[in-house]
């Protein structure tokens, strides 16, 4: 049987809506609601930028935690997305490169989800100094960590999730992307600054509650990993089989490491850029 995954391909910045709609209530349980308490105080009008929005998942489960009224800009390179996310989130698209953004200043928010190990260490540091210069808050979340737990344990996993895992650090284009490493890179950036950080646990629980994402993840996670090391080609087909009956009868369960991260902006940080967004 193939292990190929059908709608998604693993840390890859392209994303295709069907994905997207599959994590978005799992992504939705994962997230460490308690990190928005904080983020009511801020001022109103309240200006979000969302970088790397895709369909606008993140601005469906923040926005109405947030205090209204709301301004948000959405980032995505991807102009079928941005027409999806424009759809739900009170928003204005903005269609570009992340490489592209120079500014933040207006912003009293900028968000993201499952984008930071997407993006090189570089590229996360100039983030957070456009997020400090701007002396916005920042609310990032569903940074893959690496720590995944199956249950029932099989001998093959530890080289699949080695292999995985490796394949989110490669190289790409001439970038080394972050993978799970982007969660402590980010924290630490930002803490560099001067602004003041906190982290929280938010994993996915895949299983019987989620059997579509449950075997998508599953195919993605194995052709990634078979295509970083094709010496796991020769198990996968049989691995995969076993893995999609335990989900059949309802005894797979996955629990997948993510973290999200609140940052909150030094008042004796640096000077305050102000303009339009």
């Amino acid at each position: 049987m193939s292990w190929e995954a059908r709608l998604s391909t693993p840390g890859s910045p392209v994303c295709t809506p069907d994905w997207l709609a599959l994590r978005e209530p799992a992504d939705a349980e994962a997230r460490a609601s308690d990190l928005v308490e904080p983020l009511r105080a801020l001022r109103t009008p309240l200006v979000v930028r969302d970088l790397g929005c895709g369909s606008g998942s993140m601005g469906r489960w923040l926005a109405p935690r947030l205090p209204r009224p709301q301004r948000w800009y959405l980032h995505d390179r991807d102009p079928r997305l941005l027409a999806i996310a424009a759809g739900s989130v009170p928003g204005e698209p903005v269609e570009g490169e992340l490489a592209d953004l120079t500014d933040l200043a207006g912003a009293a928010l900028v968000t993201c989800s499952a984008l930071l190990d997407l993006l090189t260490a570089d590229e996360v540091h100039r983030l957070a100094r456009l997020s400090v210069e701007a002396g916005a808050a920042a609310l990032f979340t569903l940074s893959v960590t690496g720590g995944v737990r199956l249950t029932p344990a099989e001998p093959l996993d530890a080289e699949v999730a080695a292999a995985f895992d490796a394949h989110q650090r490669r190289k790409v284009a001439g970038r080394r992307l972050l993978g799970p490493d982007a969660g402590a890179v980010a924290a630490e950036a930002f803490r560099a600054l001067g602004a003041t950080v906190t982290t929280r646990p938010s994993p996915w629980r895949l299983g019987a509650a989620h059997p579509e994402l449950t075997e998508e993840w599953l195919r993605g996670r194995l052709a990634a990993a078979c295509e970083q090391e094709p010496a796991l080609a020769r198990e996968a087909s049989p691995y995969l089989r076993r893995r999609l009956d335990a989900l059949a009868a309802g005894e797979l369960r996955a629990e997948v490491g993510h973290v999200d991260l609140l940052v909150l902006p030094s008042r004796t940080g640096p000077a305050r850029r102000t303009g339009p967004c």
